[in-house]
């Protein structure tokens, strides 16, 4: 992978349409002793600088995030190599406004609507990012067969870090 840097802008840019054209990602928690990962559909919203989600009350990432609130998000497109890795700052809530408004017809698959009580908003104020853009899977196919048959390293695209969104 090269180590290219993109512009800020551009970095920023490439961070919020890859959360909003991946769709689901890990939330990685921790308890104090252990991480603990979970697949989430992710509802960012560039402009109020936050990933949302829609996650049931039970279980224990509520306390985990309560206590722990620093929490990261890992997102991957592996038809193009793209992949996508968020910290921040997580916090649950019963903002029955908000979960109107992120509803969709999906989450039928889990409750029965925008107003069951067991629904709650988890929001991730994103802090840092780190990104990798990759090639698609043909040309990345290409570029390894290249680097074997040559003895060269392949170059699968760009890494960058993004400190303080």
């Amino acid at each position: 992978m090269s180590d290219k840097t993109l512009s800020r802008k551009d970095a920023i840019d490439s961070v919020w349409k890859l959360a909003d054209s991946i769709d689901f990602c890990f939330l990685i928690t921790w308890d104090g002793e252990r991480q603990r990962a979970r697949p989430l559909s992710a509802r960012p919203d560039r402009d109020e600088n936050r990933i949302y989600f829609l996650i049931g009350v039970e279980g224990e990432k509520d306390d985990q995030i309560a206590k722990f609130p620093t929490v990261s998000l890992a997102f991957a497109d592996v038809r193009s190599h793209d992949y996508l890795a968020l910290t921040g700052q997580a916090e649950v809530t019963n903002d029955r406004e908000k979960i109107r408004e992120l509803w969709s017809g999906a989450d039928r698959a889990f409750w029965d609507d925008a107003d069951d009580p067991s629904i709650r908003l988890l929001s991730v104020t994103p802090e840092d990012a780190e990104l990798w853009l990759g090639p698609n899977r043909l040309i990345a196919g290409a570029k390894m067969l290249g680097a074997a048959l040559t003895g060269a390293k392949a170059d699968f695209g760009e890494n960058v870090k993004v400190d303080h969104l």
